[in-house]
């Protein structure tokens, strides 16, 4: 394959400004994901990859390709915790003793990774029995989840950052910004001067991110309302001044504002869908619901689609127009009438 030339490569605006994107492979649906290097001073680069061999000696390879080595890396910024993201930041840091840097809501589970997740294995299957998920189901997709996870890998954190924090380069100031609800701990880094976000999967040009359910953070008493959460980072996303989104999979943004506005639009429709689902039919059970909007479900899409239909539910409660019943351990969501 050959390679694209600067007209026609849509990176080439970000290369030009000392940050090229580097596609690593994956083993997830959603494909390669996107690492960025920062040529400045110090060396730095964003989010890892995932924990595997093939994965590794692609970085490499594209490192070279750029005129540098593995061990020339001096900071490695985490996006967020999913092991495509943080799977190979142990094996980065300790070849290269680069300072590893990540939000304050990240380094307890990054720092905790096994137990982190199994805690976060062991709610989704809670949460999958109690929305009506068959247990023949929860039990396969527990398997899959299992194997999974050594794609990712613990990692020690030098360095924690906090929101609104500057983060001083050489050339360039990344200002730090928590932006959670894709994951519980989403981060974007934001050079205001050259108007360039790297933004991992806090917005995805190809796909709306998943607002995926999580198991309560340390200090909260309830779990973090994932989609709410979500639409409410998108909404303080939109009003920055961005011209150019990097983000964690896919081709880059240059139009955030109209792509969130899209984005915020899809999920009203789809909660205003949920809702006359629920009106129709119910009670219904979030898995009768997502089997209703998308007919019979994968395995493996089991949790991404409650986690769909537990947003918008949340949503829709928050407006007062439905409301949870609980019958032997298992949730139904009803309507309200006005």
């Amino acid at each position: 394959m050959g390679t694209l030339s600067p007209v026609s490569d849509p990176f080439a605006p970000a290369a030009a400004a000392g940050i090229h994107r580097m596609a690593i492979p994956t083993p997830f649906a959603v494909g390669r994901v996107n690492v960025y290097l920062i040529e400045d001073e110090p060396l730095t680069l964003v989010d890892s990859g995932p924990n595997s061999g093939s994965s590794l000696d692609e970085l490499e390879r594209q490192l070279a390709g750029l005129g540098h080595r593995l061990e020339d890396l001096e900071l490695i910024l985490i996006t967020h915790q999913h092991i495509d993201h943080i799977g190979l930041a142990e094996i980065l840091r300790a070849r290269s003793g680069a300072e590893l840097a990540a939000i304050d809501r990240l380094v307890p589970f990054i720092e905790g990774y096994r137990d982190a997740a199994a805690a976060d294995d062991e709610f989704a299957t809670s949460t999958m029995l109690r929305n009506g998920i068959p247990p023949e189901v929860v039990t396969a997709l527990a398997s899959v989840s299992s194997g999974f996870r050594a794609w990712g890998a613990r990692a020690d954190v030098t360095r924690t950052l906090t929101d609104g924090e500057a983060l001083e380069l050489r050339d360039r100031t990344l200002r730090v910004a928590f932006r959670p609800g894709h994951s519980p701990t989403d981060t974007v880094f934001h050079d205001e001067e050259r108007r360039i976000l790297i933004a991992a999967d806090h917005l995805l040009a190809h796909i709306s991110s998943n607002a995926l359910m999580t198991r309560p953070m340390e200090g909260d008493d309830e779990p973090p309302r994932a989609l709410v959460t979500y639409l409410e980072s998108l909404r303080r996303t939109r009003e920055m001044d961005v011209g150019l989104v990097l983000p964690g999979h896919g081709e880059p943004i240059t139009d955030h504002r109209a792509l969130i506005d899209s984005r915020l639009a899809l999920h009203r429709r789809r909660a205003d869908k949920i809702h006359e689902l629920i009106a129709e039919a119910g009670p219904l059970t979030a898995y009768e619901v997502a089997q209703r909007l998308w007919g019979d479900i994968a395995v493996t899409q089991a949790f991404l689609t409650l986690s769909e239909v537990i947003g918008h539910t949340d949503i829709l409660q928050g407006e007062g127009r439905v409301r949870e019943v609980e019958l032997g351990g298992v949730v139904r969501f009803e309507a309200i009438l006005h």
